[in-house]
């Protein structure tokens, strides 16, 4: 096919360039601080003046550091006179011990000319683009209408976008490839919306012109298919994996967040809606059961479950981790930069980084084995239990109790932990988030509330029949508040001991006692104490079924989730500002706070993860939209509009279209109402997207990444991608969705897991041929294929993976299992009797959507008559290749190397 692309007048070129450089020089042209200022700011000058250390009393980081007197007594730089600036002067000395910047090079005339006029012209401080909101952007007009309906279609305008990218073409003299074929725009954009290649009904119906090109994106949209391709993204985002971390990482039961996060986008959830629901659907008001899972986004923090470490340590960790994925995810924000100290490139203080810690510093979790707080999923039988135990207290109670009985017996919070006892004696916290307790063993629970509870409920395993147990306010000789007899159990259990009201916080001492057993025998291990306020109404029938039927939700063995869950305002905890990033070294009391360069508070939104959620997605948040279309824009292109995806501030890539980044991010908001669905469609519907991926070396010199966009996306595919192609193409692949992680075929001894004892156990029938985004993910070994081509251990939040290209790719394509398995099903569905060419052919066909070249043909009839001959000469090869049938033949053999080589071919891996 011959590309449609040229390269104007080079003469008009120079004449262009040199009116632009003459522009930028001339003593009379605004300088721009955004542009033109800091940019020399941030690479000269800013590692002694910025955010890390102000040298001298002076930084350029914040304007009021900039303009403020320096320790010389006086401002480096006066607004309006750059010859009185010591700034400015220091620039021009010759003595390397006065010149700035200090051992370095002198800047360039051109810089200290820049700079020089700036301050003169009144040093007018602006803002990082990415800082200012976003406002209405003009499209690029041009002869040729644009539309979104079904105009053009033989042109290269589409819709609105590609106004913009043509604009920009136009200015850097290029023209825009032709259209793809219809069978590569087909595989094309069912490997973007869905993950795999169309269907051959769908390739046929849009090959012959019954369904139009948006008629068959629309049809991919509507796919369930569709929410498996993208939550993959977002897992990456999530830092989603089905075990804990670190050195023990024993299994995590959370895929029913992956599962809710897959129908969130085939629901085409408004992305605000989505931002809120991760981050605070347990603060909603009355929250619903897929809200509360949604919050499980920042449980799958990792989990430390090793002996002596310190669980408030890693609490602190995991709050860490989510203030930094937190602005990662929606600000492109390196918020962990403010650790430590002010951001040094970005307009954010370090105390700011602290006020944002208040926003998560209070919630339950905190670094215990059992991962509390843990939402339960009840059975029909169990769940009418529990709804027993909530109409009483509607009737008898309130809503509010009903509702904190509710929560109780769903994620069992709020409770007393062991590990946060106090004054062991005869007793020892053991590691495992639980206090042994000897004959005369005693703690103490600090500052507890009872609730005014005439009950306590504690969580424990005895293993002897009469301990008795005596719990006192304030210590050993305070009063008694409750006093009663723990006999043997089985296991763990939930069980409810009469006590004394009170009404105000107090120190609670515990004390065991059992003369039948020795001293050094461990009697019992408890586990927390919990007080509920009183179920109502007990000297009323049926409170003694209602109470049973709480104590019976309590000890329930269900499916869980680990979920968010907040203190309660008597155990608030407070937040404290970090000297130098350490949490050993506490300063100043924070309260919860936003930085002041991004959008103002709303006073109406609580001080809470909900309140920050919503100023998130406030729309004069200018970080939000934009963040979220680059990324989307990402996943189809290959690049994104700004190419440092990780960080859009002022030490990122420029914007290659800024005009366009702003148009989709306002459309975003306002046109489709925060539907990604929606921005999808406009990006698979622009001429942009569908044209040809073919190049040139002329083109690959001027534009080898592409940031102009004269031509059509060519992606390696991801990770899950190539697996799920495979089967997808073999017939292999199963359609079956949610529920636990699956083991596919692996290598044998991969998983050599310390501690713990689990196994890779292979899954059988068709969760051995389930999509990628189901396969069980254990983070200290992740599934070896996807690790190879990419994919991440998801320890810590993945912006984007890392596109490399190994001989290990190869030889997992070419060795591993599951496409051996994948070969082999290829060559047995597409094989013709006595007709070698043919069967090939269809293969190459059924694999790629593409008819095979002769040259092609050519090259794998030879490899097919080689093995053929190999496999003739040893009867037994066949057998040991093919194990997945009980009576291979050589020919079969033969057509499956030729599959496995279609399978490793380019026009298989790559998205064109």
């Amino acid at each position: 096919m011959k590309i449609n692309f040229h390269i104007k007048s080079r003469y008009l070129k120079l004449v262009f360039f040199a009116f632009i450089i003459s522009g930028c020089t001339s003593t009379g042209e605004k300088v721009d601080f955004s542009t033109q200022i800091k940019p020399i700011l941030n690479t000269k000058c800013i590692t002694c003046h910025g955010g890390v250390k102000k040298s001298g009393g002076f930084g350029l980081l914040f304007k009021e550091d900039a303009f403020t007197e320096t320790e010389s007594g006086k401002p480096a730089i006066i607004p309006g006179n750059a010859s009185g600036s010591e700034m400015i002067k220091r620039l021009h000395e010759e003595d390397p011990e006065l010149r700035m910047p200090y051992e370095k090079a002198k800047l360039s005339d051109e810089e200290i000319d820049l700079l020089t006029r700036w301050v003169d012209q009144g040093a007018e401080w602006g803002e990082h683009w990415a800082y200012s909101l976003p406002e209405k952007v003009d499209v690029p007009t041009f002869a040729q209408k644009a539309s979104f309906g079904p105009e053009n279609e033989n042109g290269f305008l589409k819709n609105q976008i590609d106004n913009f990218v043509l604009a920009r073409m136009d200015a850097d003299a290029l023209e825009p490839n032709p259209p793809a074929d219809k069978n590569v725009i087909a595989r094309r954009v069912a490997l973007d919306l869905v993950g795999l290649p169309p269907t051959p009904q769908l390739l046929q119906n849009f090959e012959s012109g019954t369904i139009s090109y948006e008629a068959m994106v629309d049809s991919l949209l509507a796919q369930k298919t569709y929410g498996e391709k993208w939550a993959t993204w977002w897992l990456d985002l999530a830092r989603y994996a089905d075990s804990k971390g670190y050195e023990k990482d024993m299994g995590r039961s959370i895929w029913k967040y992956r599962d809710w996060v897959i129908d969130a986008f085939n629901k085409d959830m408004p992305y605000d809606r989505f931002t809120i629901e991760q981050l605070a659907g347990d603060l909603l008001p009355e929250p619903s059961t897929d809200q509360l899972i949604a919050t499980a986004f920042h449980r799958n923090t990792m989990n430390n479950d090793e002996g002596g470490t310190d669980d408030e340590e890693f609490r602190v960790a995991t709050v860490i981790d989510r203030i930094n994925t937190t602005f990662s995810v929606w600000q492109s924000t390196t918020m962990e930069c403010v650790q430590c100290h002010s951001h040094p490139y970005d307009p954010f203080r370090h105390k700011e980084y602290y006020e944002l810690m208040a926003f998560f510093n209070n919630s339950r979790d905190e670094d215990t084995p059992s991962e509390s707080p843990l939402l339960k999923f009840f059975t029909p039988e169990q769940q009418k239990e529990v709804d027993k135990v909530i109409e009483w207290a509607t009737r008898f109670g309130s809503d509010q109790l009903a509702r904190t009985y509710k929560d109780f017996m769903q994620f069992t919070e709020p409770v007393y932990k062991s590990h946060f006892f106090k004054d062991f004696k005869s007793s020892v916290y053991d590691d495992h988030a639980s206090v042994v307790f000897w004959d005369n063993g005693s703690c103490i629970i600090e500052n507890a509330y009872t609730n005014e509870a005439s009950y306590v409920l504690l969580n424990y395993r005895s293993h002897y029949n009469g301990t008795k147990m005596t719990i006192r306010a304030n210590d050993g000789q305070g009063p008694i508040l409750g006093e009663f007899t723990i006999n043997k159990t089985k296991g763990n259990i939930t069980a409810q001991f009469p006590i004394k009201k009170i009404d105000e916080k107090t120190d609670l001492y515990i004390e065991t006692q059992n003369n039948a057993v020795a001293k050094e025998i461990n009697i019992l291990n408890l586990y927390w104490v919990g007080f509920v306020p009183d179920l109502p109404a007990r000297d009323q029938p049926g409170w003694s079924d209602a109470n049973a039927a709480f104590l019976e939700a309590l000890n329930a063995n269900t499916e869980t989730v680990p979920i968010m869950a907040e203190n309660p305002k008597f155990m608030k905890r407070t937040t404290q500002l970090f000297d130098r990033g350490s949490w050993l070294s506490k300063t100043d009391t924070v309260m919860p706070g936003t930085p002041e360069s991004l959008n103002t508070w709303n006073t109406d939104w609580p001080d809470n993860r909900l309140g920050l959620s919503r100023w998130i997605v406030d729309k004069r948040n200018p970080l939000t939209a934009r963040t979220l279309v680059n990324r989307v824009w990402h996943q189809i292109f290959g690049r994104g509009i700004v190419a440092t995806l990780e960080d859009i501030g002022s030490q990122s890539e420029p914007p290659s279209h800024p005009e366009l980044l702003d148009w989709l991010s306002l459309r975003f908001m306002n046109e489709h109402g925060w539907s990604i669905k929606a921005l999808v469609k406009d990006i698979v519907m622009s001429g942009t997207y569908r044209q040809s991926s073919e190049s040139t070396p002329e083109m690959y010199r001027l534009d080898p990444n592409n940031e102009l966009l004269a031509r059509g996306p060519r992606i390696r595919l991801g990770a899950e991608q190539i697996r799920d192609q495979a089967l997808a193409v073999s017939g292999l692949l199963s359609d079956k969705m949610y529920g636990p992680g699956v083991m596919p075929p692996q290598p044998d001894g991969v998983w050599q897991t310390v501690y713990n004892g689990s196994k890779w156990v292979e899954s059988k029938g068709e969760d051995r041929y389930r999509r990628g985004i189901y396969t069980y993910l254990k983070r200290t070994s992740p599934y070896p294929s996807f690790l190879t081509f990419d994919a991440g251990s998801r320890e810590v939040c993945m912006i984007r993976r890392t596109v490399t290209n190994t001989p290990l790719q190869a030889l997992v394509t070419l060795n591993d299992p599951v496409y051996l398995e994948a070969s082999y099903q290829l060559a047995k569905n597409t094989r013709e009797k006595d007709n070698v060419g043919r069967s090939i052919a269809k293969a190459y066909r059924m694999a790629t959507l593409s008819e095979i070249e002769p040259e092609t043909l050519s090259a794998l009839m030879e490899l097919y008559q080689n093995s053929l001959a190999e496999f003739n000469r040893n009867k037994e090869a066949s057998k040991l290749f093919l194990k997945f049938d009980n009576q291979p033949t050589a020919e079969l053999s033969a057509l499956t190397i030729v599959a496995n080589a279609i399978m490793n071919l380019d026009e298989f891996l790559t998205k064109a």
